[in-house]
């Protein structure tokens, strides 16, 4: 095999994995870089926090590398030491749910064994890509790598501060990012803290709170104070609906699945099922759906699919329960209309779904919003390049990036160019599901199996006329 060179940019998960497919299914001659600054690879947002108090969303049995290997990870954490060091990992119903850091170890010791083989050289350059010039990939430290293929796995942008908390984005008491290193960690055990945000992000930054003995009240709110929902305990054989005459609009899959949630109460099993189902099918049904039904989706359906979707480990669940049963914790369907910095402390006023506005006084506000996903495209200064020099562009629905069905980008004249991939989360404006690690770990599976085939088509990359590395 001739020699290549495949660079992938973003070591978090998605990266990680798709250079671990790339060794185990390449052969001799290929090399694979990911340009990660993180000194582990496979952490990202999701697997590098320290925080024990954050788990996996799902059972470990549910979390791997590929379809092939179910049921892998769970054997590799049972038998590690930090399964010993964590009995809480272990629910009542026995299923296991590893503090996050656990999942993001495993993923780095498989790069590892992949690179050890020898097969395909893998190679970790802890640095930030700054610049595509001329077909090489320039580093923030001015190290260049060419690239015969360029991967974008850049999936999760910062926060974005919302509107109206912009003029307080330099007061100490708000935490517009709660996933920065000890970005909790100052506030005292009695302050009075205000959330933005009412799903995942908060409930994690809820269970760092009680894991340090915050004790002060809590009050998180969001337009429909929504909470995620729990896992099913226990086990149940898969719910597989009949997709053979699919609704052909977003109102049609809202009446079918209603439908086959009360069918699934009357037989005695949970709705979690039927969504689980759909979720396994749902880059299907996404793709089918017309651009005018996904906005709709988008904006309508979106924050109920979520909390549906992305459910929330039992003991992180447990924390928000036993919070909402004291009263240290409410959860309010409201929205921000006001906020304003008084001496050390934020005053805040909400507008409820329903009834008058609500007057707080918080020593902490804490935004947990969540990515800037619509402004991906401009979060960093490889991306603002590509974008500018038109490579790239975002999708229509404000998801990440634009590709075709091939994961290649789609450039500002509508083509596509043959040698720049996006893989994982950015690419779901035209996947659809495509968060959940189980999607995450296909998407990135079949793209390391296109990557391998023959090149065809070669296009020369163009180089911006400037290119500043500071």
């Amino acid at each position: 095999m001739a020699e290549r060179h495949i660079v992938i940019v973003g070591g978090g998960f998605t990266g990680t994995a798709l250079a671990i497919h790339l060794a185990r299914k390449g052969e001799a001659g290929l090399t694979v870089t990911v340009i990660e600054p993180r000194e582990q690879l496979g952490q990202g947002v999701a697997y590098g926090t320290s925080d024990p108090a954050h788990r996996i969303n799902v059972p470990a049995s549910r979390m791997q590398l590929s379809a092939a290997e179910e049921g892998e990870f769970e054997h590799w954490y049972r038998h590690s030491a930090a399964y010993q060091a964590d009995p809480a990992s272990r629910w009542q119903d026995g299923k296991l749910y590893p503090q996050r850091a656990q999942f993001g170890a495993y993923v780095a010791e498989q790069f590892y064994k992949a690179a050890s083989s020898g097969r395909v050289k893998l190679v970790h350059v802890q640095d930030r890509a700054v610049a595509f010039c001329d077909g090489d990939i320039i580093t923030a430290t001015g190290r260049r790598y060419r690239a015969d293929e360029l991967v974008l796995a850049i999936s999760h942008p910062p926060p974005a501060l919302p509107r109206l908390l912009l003029p307080l984005a330099d007061t100490p008491a708000l935490i517009a990012n709660p996933w920065r290193p000890q970005a909790l960690a100052s506030i005292a055990a009695e302050e009075r803290v205000a959330i933005i945000g009412s799903g995942l992000t908060m409930a994690d930054v809820v269970a760092s709170l009680a894991r340090q003995g915050h004790r002060g009240p809590i009050v998180a709110f969001s337009r429909r104070g929504q909470l995620p929902r729990d896992n099913i305990s226990g086990d149940y054989e898969s719910r597989e609906l009949d997709y053979r005459q699919p609704p052909k609009t977003l109102r049609g899959w809202l009446h079918r699945v209603r439908q086959e949630v009360a069918q699934a109460a009357r037989e005695g099993q949970p709705w979690q099922l039927v969504l689980d189902d759909i979720r396994y099918n749902a880059q299907q049904i996404w793709q089918r759906l017309p651009l005018k039904e996904q906005q709709r989706f988008l904006r309508h359906l979106r924050p109920w699919w979520d909390v549906h979707r992305y459910r929330i480990a039992p003991q992180v669940s447990q924390v928000l329960q036993t919070g909402q049963s004291s009263g240290q914790l409410q959860v309010l369907a409201a929205r921000l209309v006001a906020a304003e910095s008084k001496g050390a402390e934020i005053a805040l006023r909400l507008k409820p779904r329903t009834g008058t506005e609500i007057s707080l006084s918080v020593d902490r506000l804490i935004v947990t919003t969540g990515p800037a996903h619509g402004s991906l495209v401009t979060s960093d200064k490889l991306l603002s390049q590509l974008a500018k020099e038109g490579l790239i562009q975002a999708d229509p629905l404000a998801l990440g990036i634009l590709v075709n069905a091939q994961s290649r980008t789609i450039d500002s004249h509508g083509e596509a160019n043959p040698h720049l991939h996006v893989v994982g989360p950015a690419a779901r404006g035209r996947f659809g599901e495509l968060m959940g690690l189980p999607q995450v770990a296909e998407h990135a599976e079949q793209l390391a199996e296109q990557l391998l085939l023959p090149e065809k088509n070669a296009k020369p990359a163009r180089c911006p006329l400037s290119t500043d590395l500071s």
